[in-house]
């Protein structure tokens, strides 16, 4: 080891690791942040560069599991869960239907529908020959006290190790607890790891030259304007500086390629005939749901975990007569020769502001003023809760559009899924499968394979529900696709992972080029 050279590259952070500890002492990113007043990056990179210059190895993981207690779970914690409530009321007022109950105590329907189909399980609750929901009279379960205390314990600590945490209440835990989606959840699973490292031997000889040279870690490194008023400056010592090094170089600048992607698709749809639509991306839940037929409290809302707004948190109205038409076809399916969901519809719920889930939120307010026959579109940024790889993003694009007219069938909608699999993405395998969404019939996804990836979803389509049409007035066919631009970016441009779309290294920027 070149001792020289070696100190000659040592940044302040790793110099006072050096210094301070020696080859018995076991170092953790803790140690160093109490000990050394480190920030947690600080010395995570501190482990890191004495790793690359071998004066430091790592000796032990230890994994831990936290619980984490979200603003649901404080209100919980002071008004009780939805079982707790619901059995109370139903003691003290007798039967009721699950949407006066929901009503009475304040929850929304999904919730209360939830809670009941567990306490049914239990036997604690049932429902009765009129359709209400009944006390049974039946010693409640256990789980519902070992909840309650962990909420109460939880509110206090706000953390809790799940190592801390007896069988009993880790059973519970892992019915409460999300990783992702955590807002809809009392708590949220934090997972983390404690990474253990020691001084090598080699160490030894670095530290007793930084002592001999008088280097502490605390030589100033950057010159400030508040050193220069006070003159602090004179007094300090000062970090070698190499004024060899060459400037920066000055690059001129060019279009992002995605972006250039994404012109081109708009583009391309444009001299197709299609007229573009946008919308905001704050929405109700009423455009992002309930028009497209998606029952408040069906599992299929599942499949968009949204985001909800904290400061407002209702619209002040939605749109008549759109209102009262989408709720006549939730509760008995309206003019749209359906039965409907058959439940009560919330007005309150389908206010709720949110950030828009998906594309076809567009559509859906397109399709009252659309003109038919009519092609439009749209490219949208939308938001769900998602665990983040090569091809899924927490947020992300999704090109949105709809077909209107008379001789619109399956057989134009296969085409423009072609179109965009094939001529835009640029693939050569792609095959189509049924899906299933819950406004549209048939409902079909298009999936492509990447030459690295393989195969994946592009997007989904369908022809929608009268249930959708006819509340906004339409009563012709209506193909709808919802396509993920992002995906077919990963092909057109070479790529292999979505986040190299948001790549930070603009080197790597400059050299991609798009194949499009």
């Amino acid at each position: 080891m070149d001792i020289k050279n070696t100190i000659k590259n040592l940044h302040p952070l790793e110099i006072k690791v050096l210094l301070k500890y020696s080859d018995k002492d076991e170092l953790t990113s803790e140690k160093l942040q109490k000990e050394l007043d480190y920030k947690e990056g600080h010395a995570n990179q501190a482990f890191s560069w004495l790793g690359g210059k071998e004066l430091l190895k790592e000796i032990k993981r230890t994994p831990h599991t936290f619980f984490e207690i979200t603003e649901m779970g404080k209100k919980l914690a002071e008004t009780g869960t939805v079982e707790e409530r619901m059995i109370n009321y139903l003691k003290e007022n007798g039967a009721h239907t699950l949407p006066e109950v929901a009503s009475a105590i304040g929850v929304e329907q999904k919730d209360i529908g939830s809670a009941f189909g567990g306490l049914a399980k239990d036997g604690i609750v049932k429902m009765n020959a009129e359709k209400k929901a009944e006390y049974t009279g039946k010693e409640l379960p256990a789980r519902l006290s070992v909840v309650s205390k962990l909420l109460a314990k939880a509110k206090e600590k706000l953390t809790l190790d799940k190592a801390e945490l007896s069988a009993e209440e880790q059973e519970a835990m892992a019915t409460l607890a999300k990783k992702r989606g955590a807002a809809d959840s009392p708590f949220k699973i934090i997972e983390r790891e404690t990474v253990v490292y020691k001084l090598v031997e080699a160490y030894k000889k670095v530290a007793d030259e930084l002592k001999k040279s008088g280097v502490t870690g605390n030589e100033i490194g950057e010159i400030t304007p508040k050193m220069l008023a006070s003159g602090e400056w004179k007094n300090g010592t000062f970090r070698g500086y190499n004024i060899s090094i060459p400037p920066a170089r000055m690059i001129q600048g060019r279009t992002n390629p995605y972006v250039q992607f994404l012109e081109s698709v708009k583009d391309k749809l444009c001299s197709l005939g299609f007229q573009e639509f946008d919308g905001p991306l704050v929405e109700t839940e009423f455009w992002n749901g309930d028009a497209l037929f998606m029952p408040q409290f069906h599992a299929a809302r599942d499949i968009h975990d949204v985001y909800r707004l904290k400061n407002p948190t209702h619209a002040k109205s939605i749109e008549e007569p759109y209102l009262s038409n989408v709720k006549a076809v939730h509760e008995n399916g309206g003019n749209s020769g359906s039965r409907g969901w058959n439940y009560s519809f919330d007005n309150e719920f389908t206010r709720r502001l949110i950030l828009r889930s998906q594309g076809t939120v567009l559509s859906a307010h397109q399709l009252h003023k659309a003109e038919i026959p009519g092609k439009y579109f749209g490219i949208a940024r939308c938001f769900r809760y998602d665990k983040v790889d090569a091809t899924h993003l927490s947020d992300f694009y999704q090109t949105e559009g709809i077909i209107l007219g008379e001789d619109v069938n399956l057989k134009t909608l296969l085409g423009m899924l072609e179109m965009f699999a094939v001529e835009i993405a640029g693939a050569t395998d792609v095959k189509y499968v049924p899906g299933y969404f819950p406004f549209t019939e048939p409902s079909i996804e298009v999936h492509i394979k990447h030459p690295v990836l393989g195969w994946f979803e592009l997007g989904g389509s369908g022809i929608f529900r009268p249930e959708v049409t006819k509340a906004m007035g339409v009563d012709v066919p209506v193909a709808a696709w919802g396509i993920g631009i992002d995906r077919m970016a990963l092909m057109a441009l070479g790529l292999t992972d979505l986040r190299q779309l948001f790549c930070e290294d603009i080197e790597q920027v400059r050299l991609r080029k798009a194949k499009f």
